[in-house]
């Protein structure tokens, strides 16, 4: 049996886990699944000072108030920020760091600074004068890639049930110590792993860190934890094996 913490990427919360979390649990694994500060149900919390380093926190305080230990620590998209600075402040506590569709930004890189000027630009806009990042529309015909997988049922769920996502956890940026790595692993989605194997081999800042971890492919749009709930589950089983 091993000990997972699942900690969902930007608009979600613990509920997107629900599926994954019932099939490790089946396993036979302990299965934490977490909602960061302001988002779904913690979303009255959303306030402009939420950032990166209070994410960091929930992450932290959870495995230490729960005393867990040699835990499987994943990370969805950028959960991955956040799960990369918990690792760094308790290493003693994690056995491996799972990102799933993300990877260990290298320091001081924020989120924002993986997105195209113009997309910039055009979340800016959507911004204003707030603190929010809205959600995506969750339109196949728009963003094909990533959403691919998802039925209507489960394309309809994501509209009713993502929250704006703290500014701040995005504009943030990664800071470690580096003085304790623990080991990672990988599961790529829309990346096929022919590529992601050639973007660490260049050094590409997305995958910073990986060259020595596990890599996985699961082959499914950005959110195979509602796409191929089962498939990640079983992917996750493995890594606790190898």
């Amino acid at each position: 049996m091993a000990t997972f913490v699942l900690v969902p990427g930007f608009w979600l919360g613990a509920w997107a886990w629900r599926d994954v979390t019932a099939a490790l649990r089946s396993q036979g694994h302990e299965v934490h699944p977490m909602t960061l500060t302001g988002l779904a149900e913690r979303d009255h919390l959303a306030g402009p000072e939420v950032g990166l380093d209070t994410h960091t926190t929930d992450i932290v305080r959870l495995i230490e108030v729960e005393d867990l230990h040699d835990v499987l620590l994943v990370g969805h998209s950028g959960g991955g920020m956040p799960v990369a600075q918990a690792a760094d402040r308790i290493p003693d506590r994690i056995a491996r760091v799972v990102y799933v569709e993300s990877g260990p930004l290298p320091d001081d890189t924020a989120q924002f600074d993986t997105v195209p000027p113009e997309e910039q630009q055009r979340l800016r806009a959507a911004i204003g004068t707030g603190h929010l990042l809205p959600p995506p529309a969750w339109d196949p015909a728009a963003d094909p890639t990533n959403l691919a997988g998802l039925d209507e049922p489960t394309l309809g769920l994501l509209r009713t049930r993502a929250t704006p996502q703290p500014l701040r956890t995005a504009t943030d940026p990664v800071r470690r110590t580096g003085g304790h790595p623990v080991p990672t692993a990988l599961v790529a989605s829309t990346f096929p792993l022919a590529l992601v194997q050639q973007m660490i081999r260049e050094e590409h800042p997305f995958f910073t860190g990986l060259a020595d971890g596990q890599l996985h492919e699961l082959p499914t749009g950005h959110w195979p934890m509602l796409s191929e709930p089962k498939a990640l589950a079983d992917v996750l089983d493995l890594i606790t094996r190898t």
